[in-house]
Formats: structure tokens, sequence, C-alpha cells
């Protein structure tokens, strides 16, 4: 009998000002069917939707973070193939949420998912990880926006690097290379990724969330530089920046409320 691909869909999690989407499908790696690029989205969309969350999490269960997309969902599940988004929608989608994101990167990351990864904010690694885009081994041609999204992320020749030689790299070269963003233990994983979430929801939204999307655009290449000046005015007649400059006269640590 085949295995229901179905079961143990990706999860959302909200605590507080915090949203978590965690795949749990680890006895296959945590690879996306496309029902799960459904459901992603479909979470995504609550993020964005929800004014209280100030930071959203990418993690995974099991001992590797995600091997990509499985190509052969589209045979096993034919209904939710035929609605589901592509994977390059998804990762571009989570590139754009509103509220900055951490991938918290537990072990291997492979296929598409070194993408999907890569669409984060950040990305917390730990020691003893890898990551490889098997792309020229399988004679695919990647999808645009995954193109772009390394050149942008890694530089061109860190992404030629990876997609035409599909060399596996280790933690230590992926922190110096900008796939890793931050570099632990094991053990110091979960410490890591609450310290830097906890940052990034205590911070001004306004001004996060804005910044964030102008630097994505001017890592594209194509800064919206009116949308960029307004959101800049918006920041500076906002109570935030008034909340900001108060508490910083004050020694104190500022209270931000995103208007």
């Amino acid at each position: 009998m085949t295995e229901d691909t179905r079961l143990d869909p990706p999860s959302l999690e909200i605590e507080g000002s915090r949203a978590t989407i965690r795949l749990h499908r680890s006895r296959h790696r945590n690879r996306v069917e496309p029902g799960d690029i459904i459901r992603i989205m479909e979470y995504l969309e609550q993020v964005d939707a929800n004014p209280s969350l100030r930071v959203l999490i990418l993690a995974a269960s099991g001992p590797a973070f995600s091997a990509g997309f499985h190509l052969g969902g589209f045979a096993e599940d034919k209904e939710a193939a035929a609605r589901a988004p592509s994977f390059e929608a998804m990762a571009d989608r989570f590139e754009a949420v509103r509220v900055p994101t951490i991938c918290r990167l537990q072990g291997g990351v492979y296929g598409g998912s070194t993408d999907f990864a890569l669409a984060a904010d950040f990305r917390i690694g730990v020691t003893g990880m890898e990551m490889f885009m098997p792309a020229a081994r399988l004679g695919v041609h990647y999808y645009p926006t995954g193109l772009e999204r390394y050149v942008s992320r890694l530089g061109l020749n860190n992404a030629k690097r990876l997609f035409l030689t599909a060399e596996k790299l280790g933690a230590e070269e992926l922190l110096r290379i900008g796939y890793l963003t931050h570099l632990v233990a094991s053990a110091e994983l979960d410490a890591a990724v609450d310290t830097l979430a906890n940052t990034l929801a205590n911070g001004a939204p306004l001004a996060i969330q804005g910044m964030k999307q102008a630097l994505n655009e001017i890592g594209h290449g194509r800064l919206d530089v009116a949308a960029c000046a307004e959101r800049a005015r918006l920041c500076k007649e906002s109570e935030d920046i008034q909340e900001g400059l108060a508490a910083f006269r004050e020694k104190r640590a500022p209270v931000f409320r995103g208007r």
C-alpha cells in the first residue's frame, strides 16, 4: 500500500507576537508536497492579516530541515497538485511577508528548500549541517526568482558555484558566503532563535516592516522610491517614533504599538 503523503501537514503556531510555521514530515526529510504549498500560502495570508504579529519563524521537525519539493506529489495527490501554486510562488510569498522572518535550520537543507530558506530575512544554522542545490545533477533549470534570490543574497560567484557545480557546503562555509546569518551549536539553536525573535518583536514595527520591504526591493534592483518615502513619512509622524525618542531620553526600553 502506498503511504498517504498528505499526512503530517505543516502547522501554524501563534504565541503572543510570534508565529511559527513548522514542517512535520520528518520521516521524509520534510519534503514539501503540493498540499503543503496550499496550506503554507494560507498561513502566510493569516500572518499578514494579523496586526499583533511581529515576527515569523519557519521551522521543521527531525534531523533535516527539508529535502525540497516532492515531484512525485503531483502523481500521488492529483487534486492538490491541480490547485497548488508553484513552489516558486510559495518562496516568493514567504520573502514578501509583512513581518521579519527567521529560518531555524536544525539540519540539512536541500533542493528547493535551499531557496525557501534563503527567502527568510535571517537563517540560523547549526554546526554540522549542510546544504546543496542538485539542479545541475538532475538536469533541472531552476525557476527565475530562485536564481535571482541566490544572486541578490549571495552574490553572482556564489550563486554560480552552488547552481552549476551542485557542490555540497558545510556550515562554516555557509556562514562565510552569507547563506547563514548566524551559526550556533545545536544545543544553542532555540536560545538563538528566541533571542533574535524577541529583538525583532520588540523593535518598532512600522520602521522594521517598512525597511524590510525597501531592502528586499533594493536587493532585487527594483526599489519603489515613492512608496519607501511614504513609509518613512508615516514613521516620522507616528506615535512609535515619539515613544522611541522618549525611551531614549528616559533610558528605558521602548514599548512600540505599531502606530
